[in-house]
Parts: structure tokens; sequence; C-alpha cells
């Protein structure tokens, strides 16, 4: 019984998505003790060899979707990235399970195993080499580990297509079993009666012992689809399972009140957050990452060197410690802000950063006269320059080890990442490994795939809150408070202003800033007045420059625009 190209389609989908599900929940869990995940791996690796424009697109067209859906992108950006990788080596799978049924021929069910082993092999291989170009293993144990599992899964899954196939396509299951039936036939047959005038013949029977034959195959056959079925099931369920209690194990996490291991410098400032405006301080656990990683790079402290040469006299290779116990640190409050953050986004926080000022550093390295520009390179591929002469005259740019007094977080660059003023998050690399001085401007990472080469921080003014259950009662009047920040990055903040109902612009109250590299926390109380109304708000930045007023999309040199919020006025 010949099968339809349609139907062997079909199953083959069918088949390749079962099959998808079982790698998904293998290298789920996997990765949770430190084998590669290669939905990941091989995610990492388009998002570096796809055209720039192309990657911007998608990383756009994300945090739009997210932000329609209602959900905020500080939060579900990593996992939206997570499921598309996930979702890509599922949806190869399942293509791969569809053509392997298509092109294989069920005459040659019998190789089916042999070819489905080839295909995983080839695949397994394929992946480890984009695997590694991700990351070197630190040894060479660990990268046979490493290849032992891509590779091995891979031969695993190729097998278990190979034999779906022959399940689905064996000869006994597909027709009559000619040899079967010539054994189980009788040796001879009495002649055949005549048949009566005005009678039919009927077609002859197959032999008993062939039907019972062919009816245990297809038993067999669900049998074993079933019996894999339940396998796959299992290591689906049992990844997630597991991911699920070590994720509920670690918490969820509800940030208390952070608190810096210096005092605020500006406790004393009469000027009060309106309920409702985000923290002046931003806990490490909630703030925002973004970066071209989905898993973030583990670097051992003992192993870890940051190489410093190129065009200098003294080539250093410093230790964390060294770093820490050779130059003095410095401890400054800092905004970081994501040059994609939309209007009112939350891709932005405030914490302390510590370590010692590059100046002091590159110091000691002597550098030579030709060299004009520092070269960062990080350990996940990313990299970005900095002008030599901006880092000799601005000892606020700093290597920092620590955020609010302890060392940096995995996911936010330990052991080093670098802060340079009045410039979006793009030009400032973590997981820093090596500084090269070169003579000649390198463009960064992502100032190759298109976004500006300054990335100077736009002035920004957000809305948090219009506090309708907290109006205030004075001299007799009833004022809604209304609250949000400013930034300009190191320019500061010098006025900030509330519109409403397009009347006209009237300055709000700023609250003493944690230092001039912080936004700035504004409040304004606006006489009551029952109905809709729309807030509007802007900023000057400490040289009374107007922030640009126009709506512009982030790319290429960040968002602008003027925030606005509704809010329904109940009567008092």
């Amino acid at each position: 019984m010949k099968t339809s190209t349609a139907s062997r389609s079909l199953t083959g989908l069918a088949a390749g998505a079962l099959l998808a599900a079982a790698l998904l929940g293998m290298f789920t869990l996997g990765s949770l003790v430190g084998l590669p995940n290669v939905a990941f791996s091989v995610f990492e690796w388009l998002v570096r060899v796809l055209p720039g424009r192309l990657v911007i697109f998608g990383l756009e067209t994300t945090l739009r979707v997210l932000e329609g859906l209602g959900l905020s992108i500080k939060d579900t950006s990593k996992t939206a990235e997570e499921a598309m990788a996930l979702t890509g080596l599922f949806a190869s799978a399942a293509l791969a399970g569809l053509l392997f049924f298509v092109l294989v021929d069920p005459g040659s069910a019998a190789r089916a195993r042999r070819r489905g082993v080839v295909l995983g092999g080839l695949a397994g291989a394929i992946v480890l080499v984009i695997v590694y170009l991700q990351g070197a293993p630190s040894s060479v144990g660990a990268f046979i580990l490493d290849a032992l599992w891509v590779v091995g899964v891979f031969l695993v899954w190729g097998w278990a297509l190979g034999r779906l196939y022959v399940a689905a396509y064996s000869a006994d299951a597909t027709r009559p079993a000619t040899r079967l039936a010539r054994k189980t036939a009788p040796a001879a047959q009495p002649e055949a009666e005549p048949v009566a005038a005005g009678t039919t013949s009927s077609e002859p029977k197959a032999p008993a012992g062939q039907e019972e034959q062919a009816e245990a195959s297809r038993i067999d056959r669900r049998h074993f689809i079933i019996r894999v079925g339940g396998l796959v099931a299992t290591f689906v369920v049992l990844g997630a399972e597991v991911e699920e209690v070590l994720r509920v194990a670690g918490g969820p996490h509800v940030s208390a009140l952070a608190k810096a291991p210096i005092p605020f410098p500006n406790v004393a400032s009469p000027v009060k957050p309106v309920p409702g405006t985000r923290t002046e301080y931003t806990p490490v656990p909630d703030h925002y990452r973004v970066d071209i990683d989905l898993t973030p790079p583990q670097l051992a402290a003992a192993s870890w060197r940051l190489r410093l040469g190129g065009l200098v006299s003294h080539p250093l290779a410093l230790t964390l410690d060294q770093l820490r116990s050779g130059y003095a640190s410095r401890d400054q409050f800092i905004t970081l802000e994501c040059i994609s953050n939309p209007v009112g986004g939350p891709l932005i926080g405030t914490t302390l950063w510590s370590g010692p000022s590059f100046r002091d550093v590159l110091a000691d390295a002597q550098p030579l006269p030709a060299a004009r520009y520092a070269h960062l390179l990080s350990d996940d591929g990313f990299d970005e320059v900095i002008d030599l002469a901006t880092i000799q005259a601005d000892a606020r740019i700093m290597l920092a080890y620590a955020w609010n007094g302890e060392s940096l977080p995995t996911e936010h660059g330990f052991p080093l990442r670098v802060y340079v003023p009045d410039v979006y998050g793009m030009k400032q690399p973590k997981w820093i490994t090596e500084v090269v001085l070169v003579p000649d401007f390198i463009p960064g990472y992502w100032v190759r795939r298109g976004w500006d080469s300054r990335a100077q921080r736009r002035t920004t003014s957000v809305i948090d809150t219009v506090a309708t259950s907290d109006l205030i009662r004075r001299g007799g009047q009833t004022f809604v408070p209304v609250g949000g920040i400013a930034d300009a990055g190191a320019r500061g903040i010098s006025k900030v202003e509330v519109q409403v109902d397009g009347g006209p612009w009237t300055a709000a109250q700023l609250r003493q800033p944690l230092s001039q590299l912080t936004w700035v926390i504004w409040r304004f109380e606006w006489p009551w007045r029952e109905g809709e109304h729309v807030f509007a708000v802007r900023a000057y930045d400490g040289q009374g420059r107007l922030q640009f007023t126009a709506q512009n999309p982030t790319f290429p040199k960040g968002a602008t625009g003027i925030d606005t919020k509704k809010a329904s006025i109940l009567p008092g």
C-alpha cells in the first residue's frame, strides 16, 4: 500500500514535533547542571551573524509587541527571547521530521534507522561548532563533555526519528506479508468446487495468519509510538518541573526598599517623592538587564584577568584582587539607561557603583603617543571603544566591580564593567576581559549594526503617578499630587514643567538628586478639579536646554517625546 506525500508529510511533522519536544526537555535538564542549551546557543549565534538591521528590527518589534500586550519590557524581554530561541529549535526539529519522512523512500524503511543516526550526527556536529563559536570551553575536559552531550543528544534524536519512521512504514505494516503467507499456506489446495449458475465469485481472503500478523504489526506500531510519546512527555514535564522547582526555590523575589552602603546625600531634601513614583534607588534585583546573551557569561574570579595591551609600554594582566587593593575606589550614585528604552519605559535604574577610575589603571600601562582609543572586549563577544583623551580627562569614567557595595551580579557583568557618563548603556560593556589601545576608531558592536556612534543620553521626563487616592488638603484647598522622574545623563536637570489639559506649563518641585549622575525626582501639586484630565511633563537639562518634544523612535539615537498620563479625578 503506497502512502501519499501529503500523508507522509503530516506523519513526519507529527513525529518531528514529538521529538522536538523531547529535545527541548533534554536540553533544559542539561542546562540545569551547566551543559549547553543549544537552543540558546544557536539563537545567540544568529543574533551575532545576521544583518544588523534585521536584528534591530526583531529587537524593536519584540519590545513593541510586549508593550502592546501590556507587559513590562524590563521583566519579560529576556523571557520573550528565550521563548523565541526554544520555538526556533522546536520548529527546526519538527521541519526536519517532515523532510525526513518525505525524502526517505518507504520501500527502504529498513535503512531508515541508519539514515536517522547519520542525520542526528550531522546536526549535532554543526550545532557543536556553533556552541564552540559562542564561547570556547575552559578546558579540554569541558569541551569533551560538551561534545558528548550535544552530539549524543542529537544522535539519540536521529535514531528515534528513524525508529518512528520504521514503525510507521515498515513493510509488514503497509502491505501484505507475502513471505509469511507462503510459509503459512497449505502445501496443496483442494480443487475448487464449481460455481453454481447465477451466483458470483467472491475475492479470495488473505490467510488467517497473514491478517493476524498485519494486525499485530499495526498494534506494535501504535504501542511503540505511545511508548515514545510517554517517554517524550516525561522528559518535557521533568525538565519543566525541575526548572520550576529551582525557580521557586530562589523566590519569587519581592525587593525590599534598597539602602546603599553609604548614606543617601539627599536624605534631608524637603521635596518628598509622590506615592507611586518609582523608587529613587533601584534594588539590584530590580535593575534592568539588556545584553546580547540569553545565558550570561560565567567567569571565575580566580582565573579572570583584565589584560591591558596594544599601544602601551607596560602591558598588564590584573587580577580582581589587584584591582580592588591596588587602586583607590570611587563610589558613585549612577543612573543607567538603555538606548532601547521608550519614553516613560522601565529600562533605566539607579544604584551605587564602585571601582577605580579608568584613567588610574591605564596610567600604569603607560599608553604610547599613538594611542587614541581604548577598545574594550567582553567575554561574550561584545565590544566598544572609548576616546582615550576622554578617559584621561574625566575621573568619573570607572571600571566598576561592585554595585550597592557588593560584587557585581553575574547577569550584570561580573567581574568587571565600565561606566562612561552621559552615554547610553550600549556604550558600556560588561564582562570585560581585555582593553586594547589602538590608533583608530573601531565601531562597537551596536554601532556596526546601525545605532548612533555617540549614543549621548537624551533628556527625558516621565510621569510615574497621578496620585488620585492621596489627595492633599491644605489651606482649605485640595491638591492632586503628580510625580515622576527626569534625567539628562551627566548634564543634570535644571527644571521640570507640568501641563494639564493643554493649559500653561507650570514648574514642578525638584528633589535634590543622589548625585549629578542620577535622575531627579520631581513633584507637582495640582489644584483639584473633577473630571477626566490629561497630564504632560517636559524637562530642561542642566544647561537650560529643553528636551526634544517631537516623538522619535528609539532607533538609532534614543527615543524622544512628551510623556503623558490620563487620570480620572473623582468628586471630593
